[in-house]
C-alpha cells in the first residue's frame, strides 16, 4: 500500500503587502503560506511518503516575484534531495492564457529537477513514469476556454457552446486513457477544476463565469482508486461514502475574509487497489476575524443620538475577546445612520483592536432617505445596469465592491441576453 501526500492551492504570494518580517523582509502573510508549506513538506519527509502529489495554483498569477520563486523552489528542493517523487499539476493561476507561453512551474521541468515531475498536459501516468512506483495517476491539469476557442474558432460569445464542446472532448480524451489502465495496479486521478457538485468558498465571485464544470461521473469510474482535486479552496469529499474518494484539500491557508470560518489543511492517501483510503490533515493558519456591527438597534432605545459612549460600548460587546483578537486579521464592519458619524471613535475602536495584525475598519454610513429617482420616465430610460448600481450606492457599499458586483452583473446578463452588455 502506497502513501501519497495530496495538497494544492499554496498561493504563497497572494497575500503580498502589509508588515513585514525584519528577519526575512518578506511580508508576515507570505510566511504565513510558507510556514503551512513546511509543515506540508517536513511532513511528508518525516513520515516517508511514497509520492506528493501537488493539485495546482502556486502562486496567486502567472508571473510570480522572483522571491517567492525562489521560496516555492526551496521547498520543492527539499522534497528532491529527500528522495521523495513529487508530482506538480499545472492549475489556472500556474498557466498563460496564451498559447505557447511558459508556466510558472516550467523551470523543474526544463531544469529536469531529480524527482520532480511537472503534469502540464492531459496524460497517463504509468510506473515507469512514476520512478517505479506500483502505481498510475491521470492528470488532467488546467483547461481553459479561450484555449477550446482558439483550437476550435469558436465564439466567444457562445459560453454554453464551448463548455459543451469541452467537455465532449475532455470525456472522450479521459475514456480513451482509461482504456490503457491497468486493471491490476492503483489509479489516481488529479484534475485542477471545478467538479459539479462542489461547494465554493469565498473565491466563488472572481471565477463565477470563467469556469468549466467536470461531470462527477467521469471521475467515477471502476478503475479509479482516489481522485486527488484542486482550485476551489474549501475542503470537501464530493463521494462521501462512496468509492472512490473525490477530494479537494483546501488551499494551505486562509486567502480572504471569505474563508474566515474554513480550516485549512492536506491529505494523507493509503492507495491499493480497491482499498484507498485517506485522512485529512488540519494547519495551524492565521486566523481571520470577520465582524459586522449594526447599530440601528440603538435607535430602538435611544429616542435622538445615543451617547458616544453607549455606540463605543455596543461595538466593544460584538467584538470577540482579546485572546482571539491576538495576531489576527480583522476586519470590523460598522453600519450606522449617517448623522452619527461623530460617534464613532477610531483611535479607541483601534486601541481595542491592538492585539490583532491587522485591521480593516469598514465604515457603512447608512443614508436617511430612501433612494429616489426622478419619475417613472427616468426608471424606463436606464438600463439594468445602471438601476443595479444605483441600487448597490443605495446600500452604501465600498467602491470595490460595487464595481466587482456590477462586472458579475454583466457577465449574467450578457450570457441570458446572448451579447454583452
Amino acid at each position: 500500500m502506497l502513501r501519497i501526500l495530496h495538497f494544492a492551492d499554496a498561493h504563497i504570494d497572494i497575500a503580498n503587502r502589509g508588515r513585514q518580517d525584519p528577519q526575512t523582509g518578506l511580508p508576515i502573510r507570505v510566511l504565513d503560506f510558507l510556514n503551512a508549506l513546511d509543515v506540508i513538506v517536513e511532513t511528508a519527509i518525516r513520515e516517508r511518503v511514497d509520492l506528493v502529489l501537488f493539485a495546482g495554483d502556486a502562486y496567486k498569477d502567472r508571473t510570480p516575484a522572483p522571491t517567492f520563486q525562489r521560496e516555492w523552489g526551496k521547498r520543492m528542493m527539499r522534497l528532491s534531495r529527500a528522495g521523495i517523487p513529487t508530482l506538480l499539476l499545472v492549475g489556472n493561476h500556474d498557466i498563460s492564457p496564451a498559447l505557447g507561453r511558459a508556466h510558472t512551474l516550467q523551470e523543474f521541468e526544463t531544469l529536469e529537477v531529480p524527482n520532480v515531475r511537472v503534469l502540464g498536459r492531459l496524460a497517463l501516468l504509468k510506473p515507469v513514469d512514476l520512478w517505479g512506483l506500483p502505481l498510475q495517476v491521470l492528470a488532467i491539469p488546467w483547461i481553459s476556454r479561450s484555449t477550446l476557442i482558439g483550437l476550435e474558432e469558436l465564439s466567444g460569445s457562445e459560453p454554453e457552446r464551448v463548455y459543451e464542446r469541452l467537455q465532449e472532448n475532455l470525456t472522450w480524451a479521459v475514456e480513451k486513457l482509461l482504456e490503457e489502465v491497468d486493471p491490476t495496479l492503483p489509479l489516481i486521478l488529479t484534475a485542477h477544476a471545478s467538479v459539479e457538485g462542489a461547494v465554493y468558498g469565498g473565491e466563488r465571485l472572481i471565477m463565477l463565469g470563467n469556469d468549466f464544470v467536470i461531470p462527477r461521473g467521469l471521475l467515477l469510474h471502476p478503475k479509479v482508486d482516489y481522485v486527488a482535486l484542486g482550485h476551489i479552496h474549501k475542503h470537501q469529499d464530493l463521494n462521501p461514502g462512496g468509492y472512490p474518494a473525490v477530494v479537494y484539500p483546501g488551499s494551505i491557508e486562509r486567502v480572504d475574509f471569505g474563508e474566515a470560518a474554513d480550516e485549512k489543511g492536506f491529505v494523507l492517501v493509503e492507495v491499493d487497489r480497491g482499498t484507498t483510503r485517506y485522512a485529512w490533515r488540519p494547519l495551524p493558519g492565521r486566523q481571520i476575524v470577520d465582524t459586522k456591527v449594526d447599530l440601528s438597534e440603538l435607535e430602538k432605545v435611544e429616542c435622538e443620538k445615543p451617547l458616544p459612549g453607549v455606540v463605543m460600548e455596543t461595538i466593544r460587546r460584538h467584538l470577540p475577546p482579546p485572546q482571539a483578537l491576538e495576531g489576527a486579521i480583522v476586519r470590523l464592519v460598522l453600519e450606522y445612520p449617517r448623522a452619527w458619524e461623530t460617534l464613532l471613535d477610531e483611535a479607541a475602536l483601534r486601541k481595542l483592536l491592538e492585539p490583532a495584525l491587522e485591521v480593516h475598519l469598514v465604515r457603512r454610513p447608512r443614508a436617511e432617505m430612501r433612494l429616489r429617482l426622478a419619475g417613472e420616465a427616468s426608471i424606463a430610460q436606464r438600463t439594468p445596469l445602471e438601476l443595479l448600481e444605483l441600487y448597490w450606492k443605495s446600500l452604501s457599499l465600498p467602491p470595490d465592491e460595487i464595481q466587482a458586483l456590477q462586472d458579475l452583473a454583466r457577465q449574467v446578463l450578457s450570457q441570458a441576453e446572448g451579447k454583452f452588455i
